[in-house]
C-alpha cells in the first residue's frame, strides 16, 4: 500500500492502531512500512502500536486531552492539569496529568507529555465526559475530585494545621466553585485518615476565605 492510499483510509481518524492497518499475511511488511513513514514524518508514533497521521495530512485535530485517554486507559485527566483547567490554580501546566487504575506511566510524544498516577479502583470515580474542539470525548475530574486527587498524591507535603500551604505554596483560587460536602465525600474514597484531615482543614480554609 502506498501512502496516498493509506492516508485516504486513516486521515479521518483522530488516532489509529498499527494492527488496524495490517492485512492478513502482511504483518511485518506493513510494520516496516509504518516505520518508514514514521521516519519520514508522515505519521507520528504516540506509543508502541498507536499512531496519528502527520499534521499536514490529517483531517481531525485531536486535543491532548483526548490523546491522554487514548495513550493509557482507563484514565481521566486530574491533578495539576485539571486544577488549571478548572481555574483552581493560577498556572496551567504544560504536561497532561492523569490518574489510572493501571501502573504509573509516562509518555513523551511530539504532541505533548503525559503522566499517569496509579489510583485504587474504589477511588476511580468523580470524573465526567467532556468534548474537545474536534468533538472528541475525554474524561476529566470534577473540581472537587481534582482537589482530592491532588492532596492524596502530595500528602507528604501537607502538615496538619498548616493553612499557609493552601495560599502560599499552591495558591488555590476560585474556591467558590467547590462543593465542600462533595470534596469530603471524594476524600473518603481513599480511606486515608491524613487525607481526610487535610481535606477537612482545606474546607475550613475555604469557609474562612469566603466568609461562609
Amino acid at each position: 500500500m502506498n501512502f496516498h492510499d493509506f492516508k485516504t483510509v486513516f486521515q479521518n481518524l483522530p488516532v489509529f492502531f498499527g494492527k488496524d492497518a495490517v492485512k492478513p499475511g502482511k504483518r511485518q511488511t506493513m510494520y516496516n512500512q509504518l516505520n518508514n513513514w514514521r521516519r519520514k514524518g508522515l505519521i507520528i508514533q504516540l506509543r508502541r502500536g498507536l499512531y496519528i497521521i502527520g499534521k499536514s495530512d490529517r483531517k481531525v485535530e485531536p486535543s491532548v486531552l483526548f490523546l491522554s485517554g487514548q495513550l493509557y486507559a482507563p484514565s481521566y485527566v486530574s491533578l495539576e492539569y485539571a486544577l488549571g483547567l478548572h481555574g483552581l490554580i493560577p498556572e496551567m501546566v504544560t504536561g497532561i496529568t492523569s490518574v489510572t487504575t493501571r501502573n504509573p506511566a509516562s509518555f513523551k510524544t511530539d504532541l505533548g507529555s503525559f503522566t499517569y498516577q496509579h489510583i485504587k479502583r474504589g477511588a476511580f470515580r468523580g470524573f465526567k465526559a467532556a468534548k474537545d474542539q474536534a468533538g472528541l470525548t475525554y474524561f476529566i475530574a470534577e473540581p472537587e475530585k481534582a482537589i482530592a486527587d491532588f492532596i492524596y498524591f502530595n500528602l507528604p507535603r501537607f502538615k496538619r494545621g498548616d493553612k499557609d500551604i493552601f495560599t502560599q505554596s499552591y495558591r488555590f483560587q476560585n474556591l467558590e466553585i467547590l462543593k465542600l460536602k462533595k470534596l469530603m465525600a471524594y476524600a473518603a474514597l481513599f480511606n486515608s485518615v491524613k487525607l481526610t484531615d487535610i481535606s477537612r482543614e482545606f474546607c475550613r480554609f475555604i469557609q474562612e476565605e469566603l466568609k461562609l
